[in-house]
């Protein structure tokens, strides 16, 4: 015959109400540390008396937090919106500008100088590297020469950069640099045979630019200043 020994520590002790509220009140930070378990509580249809906790009320303010949290991050996202569509309008008048422009002298002028109020930054440059300290076919404020290595050395490889907080360098923006506290540097592949360069867009806004931010207006609108550069140099494209 086989016993089952059943030790009675083993069996658990039944719960009931008063120890409920006897451990929630040892416990006043529970629901505010567990608010899901709100959902599981069935709130009262009135509340009389001292000491009764009111869930109801407390259910209430939770569902009111929600919808704050809610509304706001609606508001957040068409801010964002707004933003992005400003900004790819803008995109488009640069593009079209450049695109218009009467010669290469003009395609330059309207690069550096024009497209930096249309993008609503305070000062656009293109930079190239070159040994002897001039680049060629450009004889244009807002183009500066760089010694060979410097854009891998500022862009440590990327493609695209976006820089909060910085101090502007003089060899990048000229006399402009002093303005210059946020930046987006994108690289320039014009054709292997030709130096590399780079479209430096400042901004006196310390956090216009921030890394993390999408880059894919401002890498459409190198690809198209890239195949213009070919265009007026008469560089093959490659195809």
């Amino acid at each position: 015959m086989t016993h089952t020994m059943t030790d009675e520590k083993d069996i658990p002790t039944p719960v009931n109400e008063d120890d409920v509220i006897a451990w929630l009140r040892d416990n006043p930070n529970f629901l505010q540390r567990n608010p899901e378990v709100c959902d599981l509580l069935a709130p009262p249809r009135e509340y009389k008396g001292k000491g009764v906790i009111d869930f109801q009320q407390f259910m209430v303010n939770r569902l009111r937090q929600d919808r704050d949290g809610i509304i706001e991050e609606a508001r957040d996202i068409v801010e964002t919106s707004r933003a992005n569509m400003n900004n790819l309008s803008r995109i488009h008048t640069a593009v079209l500008m450049v695109l218009e422009a009467r010669d290469f002298d003009d395609f330059i002028h309207t690069l550096v100088m024009d497209c930096a109020s249309i993008l609503n930054v305070d000062i656009m440059t293109l930079v190239v590297e070159a040994e002897d300290g001039v680049v060629p076919h450009i004889n244009v404020s807002g183009v500066y020469a760089v010694s060979p290595g410097s854009i891998n050395l500022l862009m440590k490889d990327a493609s695209i950069m976006l820089e909060a907080n910085i101090r502007g360098l003089g060899e990048v923006y000229g006399g402009g640099a002093g303005l210059v506290k946020s930046q987006a540097l994108v690289r320039m592949t014009i054709d292997p045979s030709m130096p590399p360069a780079m479209l430096c867009f400042g901004s006196r806004d310390p956090e216009l630019f921030q890394a993390g931010q999408a880059t894919d207006l401002l890498g459409f609108f190198a690809h198209v200043v890239e195949r213009q550069f070919r265009a007026w140099l008469d560089v093959p494209t490659g195809k």
